[in-house]
């Protein structure tokens, strides 16, 4: 990515979206992809969306979602021994049932923070990732370099 003249940040949300994009000014020789989590009819994160779509800069970002309940689950469960994510009641946080489940720490989010570096650990290659989530990059991917 770097030949291609690719910078991936992470932007902890896009509450500041706005913010981030008047100080990067996108435009025709700089385009900018974003990958969002909950990127669903009706949600803030959509909401927002919208408002960059319609912004003067809106035809020079895209902004993308995935299909997962979480980032996490995008890692095959097999890189971590598992065959499948659990299903967690939607009453239960889901990173903390899925810890649970897992039969790891999960009483603060010291211990989420620890479990997803867990999971992270177990990421080697692209093909530990579903292709659901390498397709949304790779049209990111193909909108920042053309």
């Amino acid at each position: 990515l770097r030949i291609e003249g690719v910078v991936v940040e992470y932007l902890e949300g896009v509450d500041d979206l706005a913010a981030h994009l008047r100080d990067f000014r996108p435009g025709p020789e700089r385009r900018v992809g974003v990958l969002v989590d909950h990127l669903v009819p009706g949600s803030k994160e959509n909401r927002i969306a919208q408002s960059v779509a319609k912004s003067p800069v809106g035809k020079h970002v895209l902004i993308v979602g995935h299909p997962f309940v979480d980032i996490w689950a995008a890692v095959k469960p097999q890189r971590l021994g598992k065959d499948a994510w659990p299903t967690i009641p939607r009453n239960v946080e889901w990173k903390k049932g899925v810890c649970q489940t897992f039969g790891w720490p999960h009483r603060d989010q010291a211990d989420i923070a620890r479990a997803w570096k867990q999971i992270l650990s177990k990421v080697t290659s692209y093909a530990d990732l579903e292709p659901a989530l390498l397709g949304r990059v790779e049209e990111l991917i193909d909108f920042v370099t053309n």
